[in-house]
């Protein structure tokens, strides 16, 4: 997994929860990388995955809803790293089925060896898109996080419906229907 995923977390903890908070969870997860991240480098997932269970265990909210919320503020993360990027789009759900073919290859191009997820567009009209998530991860609530502030960025909303395909959450089916 990414560095960046790592220090914009660990960033969000720190405005939320301060820094005594990153230091503990830091300590509490036993990490290979000891918490020291760069932006560029590639570090092992189960390190997010004790990460959150920690801050999880300090603060009592789940860990779906610490993934939510890291998903709504990583799209600033987007909107700073790809400058441009979401202003190409007009449209919502004419971004969120870009995902594949558009932004996750503009993504490689900064961070070539990146394991991104998979989204495949099942159903796209105007005020409706159905896509399904594929990962190894099951951070699929990051996902809907960013798909939230995707609707904000564009000020419109929509009901997000999640329907799990494979019991684990590494298979998830988005049904997205714009308000």
């Amino acid at each position: 997994m990414k560095g960046i995923v790592f220090t914009e977390f660990l960033d969000l903890v720190e405005d939320k929860f301060g820094m005594e908070m990153v230091d503990s969870i830091i300590e509490a997860s036993e990490l290979e990388s000891e918490g020291v991240y760069t932006s560029i480098g590639t570090y092992n997932f189960s390190e997010m995955l004790s990460l959150l269970s920690n801050l999880s265990e300090r603060t009592n909210i789940t860990i779906d809803d610490l993934l939510l919320v890291y998903g709504e503020h990583f799209f600033s993360v987007i909107e700073r790293s790809y400058i441009g990027l979401v202003d190409t789009y007009n449209d919502p759900i004419e971004m969120l089925a870009s995902i594949e073919n558009h932004i996750h290859v503009e993504v490689r191009k900064i961070y070539p060896e990146a394991e991104l997820p998979t989204f495949i567009v099942e159903e796209k009209s105007k005020d409706l898109l159905i896509m399904v998530y594929k990962s190894s991860r099951a951070m699929y609530y990051f996902g809907l996080g960013l798909m939230n502030r995707t609707f904000k960025h564009f000020n419109t909303t929509a009901e997000i419906t999640l329907e799990k395909i494979a019991e684990d959450g590494t298979e998830v089916r988005f049904i997205i229907r714009r308000n």
